[in-house]
């Protein structure tokens, strides 16, 4: 048996990292922004972070699960910071002095903002709002590309190729004209 034969069915292309069976992305629009599905994509460092959560518990007394919940409502559903980074960013926001734990009624602590907390936030108003603003965008870009009828025609077109080219017998022009198809209608959304 040659070499060539232990690559696969697809001549080596079926998994390609991409981390799906087909080697089509799992998540939808813009790469690895993340959904529910958990892929992450790096949105704020640890100073920006820090600001949109004390901004947000300066808006209202939140706990951490409300504030990784606000920041994914915030970003269109995009983006939800994990607990694993929230909650040591609370920790570090409470031992600057800028939030404080406050009663919530609840076994989860809530945390109010401090008078440091609220004066930070003034001296970066500008910052605060260029981070809230990524947060919109990101909610925006959703919107423009995650509409049904895009994500249905998506869907399909993904169908009809792995139905279409999951198989032994799809010779090598086939494959080509289909990826002529796919450039044209590219190019041709593209000029939209």
């Amino acid at each position: 048996m040659r070499h060539d034969d232990h690559r696969g069915r697809h001549g080596g292309h079926r998994h390609h990292g991409h981390g799906s069976r087909h080697g089509f992305r799992r998540h939808g629009w813009g790469g690895d922004e993340e959904g529910r599905g958990g892929r992450r994509r790096r949105v704020f460092d640890s100073g920006e972070l820090r600001l949109v959560l004390l901004k947000l518990i300066a808006d209202e007394p939140r706990h951490g699960y409300e504030l990784i919940r606000a920041i994914e409502e915030l970003s269109g559903g995009v983006y939800a910071p994990s607990p694993g980074v929230v909650y040591p960013t609370l920790t570090m926001l409470h031992e600057m002095a800028q939030i404080e734990e406050t009663e919530s009624g609840g076994a989860r602590k809530a945390f109010s903002v401090t008078a440091e907390g609220t004066a930070h936030l003034a001296a970066h108003k500008a910052d605060v709002e260029a981070l809230l603003a990524r947060l919109a965008e990101l909610s925006s870009a959703r919107q423009r590309t995650d509409g049904g009828p895009l994500r249905r025609a998506m869907q399909n077109l993904r169908t009809v190729l792995v139905y279409r080219f999951d198989r032994d017998d799809v010779a090598a022009d086939t494959v080509h004209q289909a990826a002529a198809i796919l450039d044209e209608a590219s190019q041709r959304i593209e000029k939209l």
